[in-house]
């Protein structure tokens, strides 16, 4: 957890940027949808492109599963055995069609339920994370907070409907832009279909397709998740790329299972329609040098998970972008192990309209002279 604090320092500005007026939005019409709710972004940034009640609580359904992905991935080993217990089995909504006793490795049983939305793999994830659904649900929501979803609480790992598990159109966007830098979660959402092996019982396997139907039949769909229960109505989060422009689109509340898919088309079909990209700088050019205590040496270099690109709504200039950097002046060696550090601002105009996220160059913890000695002088001056 100490690893992400950072998110927290990015988070107040992360809601100025997500309900800035762009000058250009206004001049074309918004396109007719049936959803509740929903948020268009440009997805490298999560500039905001076009949004309806964005964040009116709604029940979020399976999207919930992109939590419990992430955080299966980042506290289990691929290799890590994840037996099937009494209380998985039994959960209801179980397209994988495993039994109590059956074992998976977790990228098996993590791409399996991102594929057919299998609700009993999110509660057995949950057990082998955390012992227990409320041990993991608690986790679920320390990370939410950390994240910045602000209008967020889970009380499982898989979406099933109660009236304390609830989200955001915008809450879930920030959680899928955060849950996409991953890279085995961004490469397994990309599949239409993939086999799903067993360990137990030996040589099982089952041929899965994806319940995001926009996967191979909307030009350049890349993921993320769907979501459906007869109270949520239909969910989706939605990312595709075209020509070097990257968009995401999170509805909720749509009337019909099918419909969410209209709507996403129809709301990325805007978006592409507006708006174009302009290179930034590269990630490698975002380097910054960071002080480092408790490890085996006194610096890292932190850098941009990605290269920069700057979204124009409706003709801007790329010229009234600039960037600030939002670092802290000294991390422990564990933080480097663990994930983003930091963040970049983009702002037009000198506004902040999005955020880039930041990883460190990991150092191992341990002792060195000089890291000793800056986190003395840490503690000396309260940083």
């Amino acid at each position: 957890m100490e690893s992400i604090k950072q998110w927290l320092a990015g988070s107040m500005c992360f809601c100025l940027l997500s309900i800035i007026s762009f000058s250009g939005t206004a001049a074309a019409e918004s396109p007719a949808v049936l959803a509740q709710s929903y948020i268009l972004v440009e997805a490298s940034t999560g500039r905001v492109i076009l949004e309806k009640d964005a964040d009116g609580l709604k029940y979020p359904a399976s999207m919930t599963k992109m939590m419990t992905a992430v955080l299966a991935l980042e506290k289990l080993q691929p290799e890590t055995q994840i037996s099937i217990l009494d209380d998985a089995a039994n959960t209801e909504d179980c397209p994988l069609g495993f039994s109590q006793g059956d074992v998976f490795t977790r990228d098996e049983l993590v791409g399996g339920m991102l594929l057919v939305s299998d609700n009993g793999a999110a509660v057995a994830l949950a057990d082998r994370v955390d012992g227990s659904v409320p041990a993991f649900a608690k986790r679920m929501n320390e990370r939410a907070a950390v994240l910045g979803m602000k209008h967020t609480h889970f009380e499982n790992p898989n979406g099933l409907t109660v009236p304390t598990h609830y989200s955001t159109a915008r809450d879930m966007m920030i959680l899928a832009r955060y849950a996409m830098e991953n890279k085995t979660f961004r490469n397994m959402v990309a599949r239409k279909t993939a086999d799903v092996h067993w360990l137990s019982p030996a040589g099982k396997h089952l041929r899965a397709e994806n319940t995001n139907a926009l996967l191979g039949s909307y030009p350049g769909a890349i993921g993320v998740k769907t979501g459906w229960t007869g109270e949520s109505g239909g969910c989706l989060a939605a990312e595709a790329e075209r020509d070097g422009t990257d968009l995401l689109v999170v509805l909720m509340a749509s009337p019909t299972e099918g419909g969410r898919f209209t709507d996403a088309r129809t709301l990325l079909d805007y978006g592409f329609s507006h708006v174009k990209t302009a290179e930034g700088p590269k990630a490698d050019e975002t380097k910054h040098t960071i002080w480092v205590k408790d490890g085996t040496t006194c610096r890292t270099e932190v850098k941009a998970v990605q290269d920069i690109r700057y979204p124009l709504i409706h003709g801007e200039d790329a010229s009234h972008y600039s960037l600030t950097y939002d670092l802290p002046k000294v991390i422990s060696a564990k933080e480097t192990q663990a994930g983003i550090v930091g963040h970049i601002i983009v702002n037009y105009d000198g506004q902040p309209v999005g955020r880039v996220d930041m990883k460190a160059e990991p150092i191992e913890p341990g002792f060195s002279v000089t890291s000793w000695l800056v986190g003395t002088i840490t503690s000396l001056l309260g940083w």
